[in-house]
């Protein structure tokens, strides 16, 4: 990664809502040492751990591996007969480990060509580190119901300056559904297609279907920190044409069927200071979570037995430019009383992308600035003809981003205040779901005098999810997760002479997620890489 013309700097940018073990927090240091040694706390997140039920469990390994190149790693998977094909639950657990030095690394891991698992790696002390993500994977059982090939990689470079070789162990946990326990097997998609290629042809008796698309701005080039990109004519390191606004886009036969806005990730190298993520990354960086698109009013197209193009874009990328990686899943539910299900699009309205970008040049001794708007409304909606009767979905999108990027020349300061927003309706029959998401980033990086570099940032990951049925509000949820850090040290010197320091705090808080509904709020706080603070509330 190449920020701020800075050489040397360990960080490119690794990779969101991270479910890292640690359920029991560590108690807290007495006192944190005055810098960054040779070796520090574990990494962790204050993400709530995966909810598992008091049902009878099998264990599979699906993967295990030293990753020290770009060789994948390729097995087989075959479910635990022990356990049943019905399960209330279905844990995935990476358990990793790396020490010496090593850049932050992008990974996934995928069944029969499904992708359950997009992650990165965090940055190693020279002593050694270990950490583990929980995800559930209950919505991939019709993947994990038969035997299938594995393939895994997390690419990698070693030599004698990048000694890190990542070793890993993934394995998955099957709980039994037991109704008579209160774990009911849940209604998980009949079919989960993997979008291999941009034709498909999907079960003519679909009555419902979603897209999942785990967009990643990744590679080592600008598209990593897409949100601080400038247009040509601005004097800033990375270029985009149209600036910094991006969008996840999804198409059907060349119509647009979806829209959504990209999570700004942080990974662990980024905004050029390591040293405020080695113990606490920021939001979703270990557990890339796709982004969802309801694609049912498409439904009745779909089924008339023919393949169809489903394509997925990011607006804003500059033509020819690669950098995002979109993996995409096809979660389908099928009409059990009928083998073809009718219908039609209804409606397809789109307002008309609006976007724009203003540089202001920098006065002498000031700062250029970049100020950025872009947003997109799209609807569609589509009638099915089921067994159980006519089923209309509408489904409105609505994205929108503000921000704000200043910089001086040679970008020794360089900041950026951004807003993202993508606000969804989904009205199926009586029900509607309406969720609204605000993404938050306020980041400044100066690098002074001695070469004293110093990262001050603040991000937010925020949802609000609320169930109405009549107009009448019968269920709510609500995320809001935050983080800040304040890290320095001296560039362009050896790791020992750099002197670092740092802070980092996590407040996670989740209402309403759990049967009956429920609070989960957990603070975390570093100094120098140890925990001086893990408390729980609710």
């Amino acid at each position: 990664m190449r920020r701020h013309r800075i050489k040397g700097l360990l960080g490119a940018l690794a990779l969101a809502a991270a479910t890292l073990a640690g359920a029991a927090g560590p108690a807290a240091a007495a006192e944190p040492p005055a810098e960054f040694g040779s070796d520090w706390h574990d990494p962790l997140t204050a993400a709530p751990p995966v909810a598992r039920p008091a049902t009878r469990s099998c264990e599979v390994t699906v993967a295990e591996a030293q990753f020290r190149d770009y060789t994948p790693y390729a097995g087989s998977y075959a479910p635990p007969p022990a356990c049943g094909g019905s399960w209330a639950k279905v844990v995935l657990r990476l358990d990793g480990k790396v020490k010496g030095r090593q850049y932050d690394r992008l990974g996934h891991l995928s069944l029969g060509g499904v992708e359950i698992l997009r992650t990165s790696t965090p940055e190693p002390s020279p002593d050694g580190i270990t950490w583990s993500v929980e995800k559930d994977v209950t919505r991939y059982r019709d993947t994990l119901s038969r035997p299938q090939p594995v393939e895994m990689l997390i690419g990698n470079f070693v030599d004698d300056t990048y000694t890190g070789v990542i070793d890993v162990k993934a394995t998955l946990t099957f709980y039994a559904a037991d109704r008579d326990r209160h774990a009911p097997a849940p209604d998980t998609p009949d079919r989960v297609l993997p979008l291999s290629g941009p034709a498909v042809t999907t079960p003519r008796n679909t009555e419902r279907l979603l897209a999942e698309v785990y967009a990643t701005g990744s590679g080592g080039g600008c598209e990593e920190y897409w949100y601080m990109t400038t247009p040509d004519a601005a004097p800033y390191s990375c270029k985009a044409a149209d600036g910094p606004y991006r969008e996840v886009r999804i198409s059907v036969d060349g119509q647009l069927a979806g829209i959504a806005a990209p999570f700004p990730t942080v990974w662990t190298g980024g905004w050029s200071n390591p040293f405020l993520w080695y113990v606490t990354p920021a939001p979703r960086a270990f557990d890339v979570q796709p982004v969802v698109y309801d694609l049912t009013p498409y439904a009745a197209l779909l089924n008339d037995g023919r393949p169809h193009r489903i394509e997925v874009a990011v607006a804003g990328v500059p033509a020819g430019q690669s950098g995002w990686s979109t993996p995409t899943n096809l979660l389908l539910w099928q009409d059990g009383g009928r083998a073809v299900v009718t219908g039609a699009l209804t409606r397809h309205e789109e307002g008309e992308p609006a976007g724009s970008t203003h540089w202001t040049p920098a006065a002498p001794g000031a700062q250029h600035r970049l100020d950025t708007e872009g947003g997109h409304r799209l609807t569609v909606a589509g009638r099915l003809d089921t067994s159980h009767g006519r089923v209309t979905t509408t489904v409105t999108r609505t994205v929108h981003n503000t921000s704000v990027h200043r910089w001086t020349e040679g970008e020794d300061q360089d900041a950026l205040t951004g807003t993202w927003t993508d606000e969804e309706d989904v009205t199926r029959g009586p029900t509607t779901v309406r969720t609204a998401r605000t993404y938050t980033m306020d980041g400044e990086t100066t690098l002074g005098a001695g070469d004293r570099l110093r990262t001050v940032i603040a991000l937010g990951d925020r949802a609000e999810t609320s169930t109405l049925r009549g107009g009448r509000t019968v269920d709510r949820t609500r995320l809001d997760d935050r983080y800040t850090g304040d890290a320095s040290y001296t560039a362009n010197v050896p790791r020992e002479q750099r002197h670092a320091v740092g802070t980092s705090s996590e407040h996670y808080q989740l209402y309403g997620a759990q049967p009956g509904g429920g609070c989960y709020d957990r603070t975390l706080a570093t100094a120098q890489g140890i925990v001086t603070v893990d408390r729980r509330r609710c």
